[in-house]
Parts: C-alpha cells; sequence; structure tokens
C-alpha cells in the first residue's frame, strides 16, 4: 500500500462518495476505486460498504481510517517544518476559518504579523462550519482553524480565546430597542433571523434556548452573522448574535441597537489544531498575535442615549 492509497481512502471515507474524491482529485472514479482495492487486498478485509447514497467504511474500514488519518496528519506537519527549516524565515501559514472571521477577529492581527514576518505567506481557506473547518484541519496541510469551542474532537486540541456575549439586534424604532438589557423570555413571541441549527454556534444558541424554555419563532434564515445583522437592521425580524469585534456601532441616529441578552451563555471561540506542539514558529505566531488582538469592542443599546426611557 501506498501513502496516496491512504490519503485516497480517508478522502472517500470522510466525503462517504467515490465520485466526489474522484472530482476532488480531477480522476476518474476508477482511479480512486484502485486506490481502495489496493488496501483491500493489503489488509484481506472489506474497507467499504456501498449503500445507495454512497459508501460508508466497515468495521474494518473505520479502524485503518482512523489510523491512516492520525499517520498523514502527523507526516503532513512534519514535512511543512521540514520546509520551514528549508525555507528559513520564509514559509506559509495556512489558516481555515469561516467567511466573516477574517474580518471580525483577524484584520489587525494580519497587518502586526505581516511587518513581524514579511517573507511568511497567509493563506485563508474558507469552511461553512466548524465541522467543516475540522475536517479540514485532519485532511490537508492547514495550520490553525478558528472555530466555535464545543466539545472535543478526536484528534484535535483547541484553544478558546475569547468569550462573547450575546446580543439581541433590533432596529432603533423596535420597542426591545430602548431597553438596557433582556430577558431570553421577552423573545418568545418574537421572529428570529437564525443561524442554520446544523451551525456549531446555531445550535448552541437552540440548546439554550430550549434550557431557557423558551421557543422563538424563525422564518429566515441566514449562513453568518453579518447577513443577519443586515437583515435585522432591514425589518424582517430580530437576530440573536455574538458580540464579535467590530460589530456595526449602535449611534443614537443609526438604524439599529444591540442589546445584550445575559441570560444566554456566552459563546466560546478560539483556535484548533492538529498538535501545539507542531506548530512551526510563524504559525504559532500569528495564533498569538491574534490572541493578544484588541478590536473595538461593539457599543451596545445600553452605551446609548435613548430618548424613549
Amino acid at each position: 500500500m501506498t501513502l496516496d492509497d491512504l490519503r485516497v481512502f480517508v478522502a472517500v471515507c470522510r466525503a462517504g462518495s467515490l465520485s466526489a474524491v474522484a472530482r476532488d482529485l480531477g480522476c476518474t472514479q476508477s482511479a480512486v476505486s484502485q486506490h481502495v482495492k489496493r488496501l483491500e487486498r493489503e489488509s484481506g478485509a472489506s474497507l467499504l460498504e456501498r449503500q445507495p447514497r454512497g459508501v460508508v467504511p466497515t468495521a474494518a474500514g473505520r479502524i485503518l481510517c482512523e489510523a491512516a488519518a492520525d499517520g498523514i496528519a502527523g507526516l503532513d506537519l512534519a514535512l511543512r517544518r521540514l520546509g520551514d527549516l528549508v525555507d528559513g524565515d520564509g514559509g506559509s501559514v495556512r489558516v481555515t476559518t469561516g467567511g466573516t472571521t477574517v474580518q471580525h477577529f483577524m484584520a489587525e492581527a494580519i497587518v502586526s504579523f505581516r511587518h513581524r514576518y514579511p517573507k511568511v505567506s497567509l493563506e485563508f481557506r474558507t469552511e461553512t462550519s466548524s465541522r467543516d473547518c475540522f475536517d479540514a484541519l485532519l485532511s490537508s496541510d492547514l495550520d490553525l482553524a478558528w472555530i466555535t469551542v464545543a466539545g472535543s474532537v478526536r484528534g484535535i486540541e483547541q484553544r478558546p480565546v475569547f468569550d462573547l456575549p450575546w446580543v439581541l439586534a433590533a432596529r432603533a424604532d423596535d420597542p426591545l430597542a430602548a431597553r438596557a438589557h433582556i430577558e431570553v423570555s421577552d423573545l418568545a413571541d418574537s421572529h428570529l433571523v437564525r443561524l442554520p441549527p446544523n451551525s456549531t454556534s446555531g445550535g448552541l444558541l437552540e440548546e439554550a434556548f430550549r434550557e431557557l424554555g423558551v421557543g422563538a419563532g424563525s422564518n429566515t434564515s441566514v449562513a453568518d452573522w453579518d447577513t443577519a445583522l443586515l437583515l435585522a437592521e432591514l425589518g424582517l425580524g430580530h437576530a440573536v448574535v455574538p458580540a464579535v469585534p467590530g460589530l456595526p456601532a449602535a449611534t443614537e441616529n443609526g438604524p439599529l441597537r444591540l442589546v445584550p441578552i445575559p441570560s444566554l451563555p456566552p459563546l466560546s471561540v478560539g483556535w484548533a489544531v492538529r498538535r501545539w506542539d507542531a506548530l512551526s514558529p510563524p504559525a504559532r505566531a500569528f495564533a498569538d498575535i491574534v490572541a493578544r488582538g484588541t478590536a473595538a469592542e461593539p457599543v451596545l443599546a445600553g452605551d446609548v442615549p435613548q430618548s424613549r426611557r
């Protein structure tokens, strides 16, 4: 068996599809199948089970996939570190994260990092959820993933950086916008603009609502926090979002207010890596610079004079 056989097999197990992996690799489905068949001959075991909507690993396949994934991740890290040694102070730092994370958490850090490491390239790969970031981190040569922290993940080390309080985004002319803070029960009759429940942050918010016994309605779903804010500003509903750095300031004459919801547990966000001790010095430096960053905090409703109070 070859390293390519193992890489392809791990990719098939994660994608659940031979054809999807073939498209990603730019080869035929038959070529992907040959990699798997070679592993089956070498191991003497059936590794994949065909189902109507794709393939899933057998019990033997799961054992091989987990071992191969761990080994490939370690080898990729070693190759990256060797490359950094050859390049001296050059090389690259590869980061996977959501579409708006760079704007909210990393803009100032990128400038600082560039001054400190002018020869190191920064590469960003956008994913739609923390779960996708984990998969990308495990299956490629990425260094860092910026994720929502929510439970352990096999083969991943997580380091929380910020705990973000939740706020309600409401139009300035909305009755709730005049409050210094609100309770979750105040949202029982609201129509919320929500993140998809399959996103980590959206799932945590839904769980918090259930634990507090509140079932707010929703007829609008968005893929990111910035879009939720825009729809709230347009009057399509309230949006419950974490108070990420760089949210639009709630000025007295502005269209939007951000009202704290103290009863909701904060959202923890931070870094995920395969192994902290295997990070290159530039990758570790970038992670530290982001963690030390002090972007401007959003102006909440309680900070703005309200003539209606």
